[in-house]
């Protein structure tokens, strides 16, 4: 049990929030309270506001006024990308603890003012990757740390309509639109300004596809992208990419070894998600299913050469579920913990610069001949 409650400010009042945050919150209430919530829809703070156990939390449109509340002891920013930057750097004025959602960003200008701003705050900020928390992928970072020389890994996320798993989660979440028409704009305006500044610092053309390839690989593509480079270290670079949607490939190439990454969205609804290094011989795959659904683990699957009882060669399958607990459950308990030890977390600002870096490679290769 925690000896100290962190009374926690949720700027976004969306899907993963009532879906995933509000509610690990709610379990976690030795650990958390939520005293504020902020989102530019009234009806999504009433609801969220509802869902929320405990004493009810304060309700705002102003990301400044929850930053500087006294009720406030730390930030998460899960609302739109285009203003994690924005309001994370308010959480690091007022000296709060902040995390954001990823993508933190796909700018550098972005990575550089957060960075400052770090440094003369009393307050750190941590990014969501809370697949790289799960306790089955830190087994398989230990694993693949046994495997002399890698062959090849291949990264893959194709999965089903996200509208599938969020409907069959239990957590019965709520759209709303009753956004005042300034908000709307402002919010349009700064998504496309966001994007075009960044494509045309990487060096590509800013036009409807790649403005749509590089929403997709700052949303569901750095989930994969983060966990690959932490467990298989950076690429030299990229070899070939297909980047088209509904489903895209590109092949990474890390000198000695090949990696494949595949993702995407179809329609048959599963989570084929995986990370799979080769060793000559062993093979370690880290299988990961919908965060939406509480209670469906992350577990890891090793198969190997290995020497029998008798001195012979045998093959040898395991299948390691190392607990039940949730990724987003495990991460917050983390964040939990750098809060009141002030230690500084594994996914930083600078961390985060390296998933701009692989976008940057992805969206060169994808698009070099437009």
């Amino acid at each position: 049990m925690a000896s100290r409650i962190v009374r926690v400010g949720v700027i976004g009042c969306g899907e993963i929030a009532q879906v995933s945050h509000i509610p690990t919150f709610n379990f976690l209430s030795d650990y958390f309270q939520v005293t504020y919530l902020c989102d530019i829809s009234t009806n999504a703070l009433e609801h969220c506001k509802r869902k929320v156990a405990g004493q009810p939390p304060k309700i705002t449109k102003s990301a400044e006024e929850l930053c500087s509340a006294s009720e406030v002891d730390a930030v998460l920013v899960c609302n739109a990308t285009a203003y994690h930057t924005e309001h994370a750097l308010l959480a690091l004025k007022n000296d709060k603890p902040v995390l954001v959602e990823k993508p933190l960003t796909s700018s550098y200008k972005d990575i550089e003012q957060l960075q400052a701003a770090e440094r003369a705050s009393k307050g750190r900020l941590m990014v969501g990757y809370m697949r790289r928390y799960a306790p089955a992928f830190l087994d398989a970072i230990a694993e693949i740390g046994g495997i002399s020389q890698i062959q090849y890994a291949r990264v893959r996320d194709i999965i089903g309509p996200n509208a599938t798993f969020v409907g069959q989660s239990g957590t019965f979440p709520r759209r709303f639109d009753d956004y005042e028409p300034e908000d709307s704009r402002a919010a349009k305006d700064k998504d496309r300004t966001a994007a075009d500044e960044a494509l045309t610092t990487y060096g590509v053309p800013a036009n409807d596809l790649t403005r749509r390839m590089l929403m997709v690989l700052g949303g569901l593509g750095t989930h994969d992208l983060s966990a690959m480079r932490e467990a298989i270290g950076m690429p030299q670079g990229v070899k070939g990419a297909v980047l088209q949607m509904p489903i895209f490939t590109a092949t990474f190439d890390y000198g000695s070894f090949p990696v494949v990454y595949e993702s995407g969205i179809n329609q048959v609804p599963v989570f084929d998600a995986h990370i799979e290094v080769y060793g000559s011989n062993k093979i370690v795959r880290v299988n990961y299913d919908t965060p939406y659904v509480k209670g469906l683990p992350t577990t890891m699957t090793v198969r190997e050469k290995t020497t029998g009882p008798r001195g012979e060669e045998c093959y040898q399958e395991r299948h390691v579920r190392t607990t039940y607990e949730d990724s987003y459950t495990v991460e917050f308990k983390e964040w939990y913990e750098t809060i009141v030890s002030g230690r500084e977390p594994k996914t930083t600002i600078q961390d985060a610069r390296q998933d701009v870096d692989l976008i940057q490679m992805l969206l060169h290769a994808g698009f070099a001949s437009v």
